[in-house]
């Protein structure tokens, strides 16, 4: 039986709770972390010889999210967990992006982390507790794993931070910055922002490292109480190292001229595949080809990183703070509601916005408050963008930057009252180097304002890099391209508008960075933004405040709340009545706000005049073109409105005495009908005689009687009891 171990730590005012040794014991490394009631398990597991032949970490994060958590049944037919939900698929990407760098450069086995959901108070956020329960779980494991990793959220909430703030607090928070790092520096940066100030980022930003730096110290304490040794790896294999040399030997000039080129990504790329075959035709006896084309792109980032560094020369011949040619335009797609086109460079994306009514608002089945999504953004990224075949499919990356646009747009798109519509933006990467996400945004806002979205202001978004030596040096890019997002050092992606940053991306490849780095990152990332937001308002530079006439037409009305419950209907039958009739989408909220989508304003009006008819009190005098609901022996109840109904006695229907109800009307045929009386239990007599003429004679409308037809079809139709022909009557 295992010791169990117990430990808390004091986090701004919250403990944070960690149990080792009770459950999970066969995994390599297992801890349990609470904070509040919300209790999560990580495990890391890995195998104990590295996969062959690869040269890169097979590392896999898995995020389960437990229904029984919450309190809940799983949804669907089979009633237990399926696939992630995007929630999970974020917070995967979370966790692995700080955590891959730290692992040996010579470690390749399979290592998996998995963060389990066990228990949610919906109060407390997991997403931090499963950075720090991956980090910790692998430190005190035999896994090689070089140092702990802290992690923790900022919130802003009226000028002042918050440390891992709650769900609650997040809604009314101007920040959401979730900041991992070593006890040195940072790893990873991930934020949402109401236009906040680049200064208060950087201030937010140093309290998120104090706060890492105390839970680094924490999980040290623990690793040096519990901790296995770490496994042996074995040295790098010295075949690769003499394949570098003997290339560089012969070849060398070549590969720096070749990197020294101007040229786009295509026109470069045909040199180094020439390049290349030709080294590994001469050298393909020796050694397999993999292994040469490995080295050759070894020495192909080295002396890309040293061009960078020493001779200011970037891969394309651009200045250090220098954007790619810009091009956009609007309304490419004639039948979509909005559509953008935005190319900087080689980098295009086409964004298309569909408007539908607030019914079909995304419903979310998560651990938060939110249930449902008005706004949503998706991101694909076709294999033949980067040139190549593939599978067409929607991954961890795809969702990733799907996300990150719509944290960056949401700030700016309008609410329900100001703009009652469920909006969906869709990104196309049409062709990729460097930067689809941020591209992403550029093109999503051209098209919601030529969709007629008033949003507040448009949003851009840049991409920043980094390239380091051991000494120190250090240069920070702005625009990267594909080449230097592959050699760089970090991808640094920020996203605002003129007034502030929405959103904020950061991922390295090197055990951390300084806030120095980070200010110049943040200082070159504005001034390219607000030359991106200059460039797209010469193409648009505010919302069209016109609607496609392809896009549904939405009409809002309020009833009061007492006659909520009317325009619903006995199990909702009113309403679906109404949907089913008018093919209209009507959604009601509690307080009375009926939004009301159809394809054209007249079907709207009609819709908004049946609503009206149903909560309009019945009084006599009222007309009312009703339906015959059901007839009876004394007379005909007949449906003024879906929720409403009257009675139409017998006498009441002509001048002329009718022997038999159902030989003037069926269910179903329309009538005209007058109010005569509404009694104090509310129960309704009409008249359909009190509408006639005095010298309207014939006062039965022919279209509702009922006739019987004789097999002699000269004989004219008769009414039962011999009466006088309806047809041809000339008295």
């Amino acid at each position: 039986m295992e010791e169990i171990k117990n430990y808390t730590l004091d986090l701004h005012g919250k403990k944070l709770q960690v149990e080792i040794g009770r459950v999970a014991n066969l995994a390599n490394g297992s801890c349990v972390l609470t904070l509040g009631e919300t209790l999560i398990l990580a495990t890391a597991s890995a195998s104990k010889e590295p996969r062959e032949g690869i040269d890169f970490l097979p590392l896999t994060v898995d995020v389960q999210e437990k229904a029984y958590a919450l309190g809940r049944l799983p949804g669907g037919f089979f009633k237990r967990e399926g696939r992630p939900t995007t929630d999970a698929t974020l917070v995967c990407r979370l966790i692995d992006r700080p955590l891959r760098p730290l692992f040996p450069k010579s470690y390749h086995n399979e290592t998996q982390v998995i963060i389990s959901v066990l228990s949610s108070d919906e109060m407390n956020p997991y997403d931090v507790l499963g950075i720090i329960g991956s980090s910790l779980s692998l430190s005190i494991s035999d896994i090689p794993f070089d140092e702990p990793v802290g992690a923790c959220v900022i919130g802003l909430i009226d000028n002042n931070f918050i440390v891992n703030p709650t769900y609650e607090e997040l809604q009314i928070s101007d920040l959401e910055l979730t900041v991992a790092g070593t006890e040195d520096a940072i790893m990873m940066v991930e934020s949402g922002s109401n236009f906040v100030d680049e200064s208060k980022l950087l201030e937010a930003l140093e309290l998120a490292q104090k706060v890492n730096g105390e839970i680094v110290s924490f999980i040290k304490e623990i690793k040096k109480d519990v901790g296995k040794d770490k496994w042996e790896l074995s040295s790098e294999d010295n075949d690769k190292q003499e394949i570098i040399k003997t290339i560089s030997d012969k070849h060398l000039e070549e590969i720096k001229n070749v990197v020294r080129l101007k040229g786009t990504k295509t026109e470069k790329q045909k040199k180094y595949d020439l390049l290349k075959q030709k080294i590994i035709n001469e050298l393909q006896e020796e050694y397999d080809e993999k292994t040469i084309s490995q080295s050759f792109g070894e020495i192909e980032k080295k002396e890309i990183r040293e061009a960078l560094l020493y001779e200011n020369i970037r891969p394309d011949g651009r200045e250090f703070d220098e954007i790619r040619p810009l091009s956009s335009s609007v309304r490419y797609l004639p039948r979509v509601h909005g559509s953008g086109l935005f190319t900087r460079g080689e980098t295009q994306i086409l964004n298309a916005v569909t408007l539908a009514p607030l019914a079909e608002a995304q419903r979310l089945d998560g651990f938060g408050p939110v249930k449902e999504k008005v706004f949503i953004h998706h991101y694909n990224f076709p294999p033949y963008s980067v040139g190549e075949p593939g599978r067409l499919m929607t991954g961890r990356r795809e969702m990733g930057h799907g996300a990150l646009a719509e944290r960056a747009l949401k700030p700016v798109i309008p609410s329900i009252e100001d703009f009652p519509y469920t909006i969906r933006s869709v990104s196309e990467a049409l062709s990729s180097n460097g930067s689809t996400s941020m591209a992403s945004i550029c093109s999503s806002s051209l098209a919601l304002m030529d969709a007629g979205v008033p949003i507040s202001s448009p949003v851009a978004g840049i991409a920043m890099g980094l390239i380091t030596d051991e000494k120190g040096k250090f240069i920070v890019l702005t625009d990267i391209q594909g080449a230097e997002d592959h050699i760089g050092d970090m991808d640094f992606k920020v996203a605002g508008t003129k007034d502030g940053v929405t959103a904020l991306q950061m991922d390295i490849k090197i055990k951390g960075i300084t806030f120095e780095i980070m200010k110049e990152a943040l200082e070159k990332a504005k001034v390219a933004r607000l030359n991106i937001l200059d460039h797209m308002s010469k193409t648009i530079s505010e919302s069209s405040g016109e609607i496609s006439k392809y896009a549904p037409k939405i009409t809002t009305i309020s009833v009061p709340q007492e006659k909520i419950g009317a325009v619903i209907g006995p199990g909702g039958a009113v309403i679906k009545g109404l949907q089913q009739e008018y093919d209209a989408s009507i959604n009601i909220d509690e307080e009375g706000t009926v939004m009301i989508g159809t394809n054209n304003s007249e079907t709207s009006d009609n819709v908004v005049k049946a609503i009206k008819a149903i909560i309009k009190d019945v009084e006599v005098g009222d007309i009312y073109d009703a339906k015959v609901a059901k007839i009876m022996p004394f007379g005909a109840f007949v449906e003024l409105t879906p929720s409403k109904q009257g009675l139409l006695h017998i006498s009441e229907i002509s001048k002329e005495r009718v022997e038999d109800v159902s030989s003037v009307f069926s269910v179903g045929d329309k009538v005209e009908v007058k109010v005569i009386k509404v009694d104090r239990q509310g129960r309704i007599d009409v008249s359909k005689k009190a509408l006639l003429k005095n010298n309207d004679k014939n006062d039965i409308n022919a279209s509702t009687k009922k006739t019987e037809i004789s097999a002699d079809s000269s004989r004219k139709p008769m009414r039962k009891g011999g009466r006088k022909p309806v047809a041809g009557n000339d008295n």
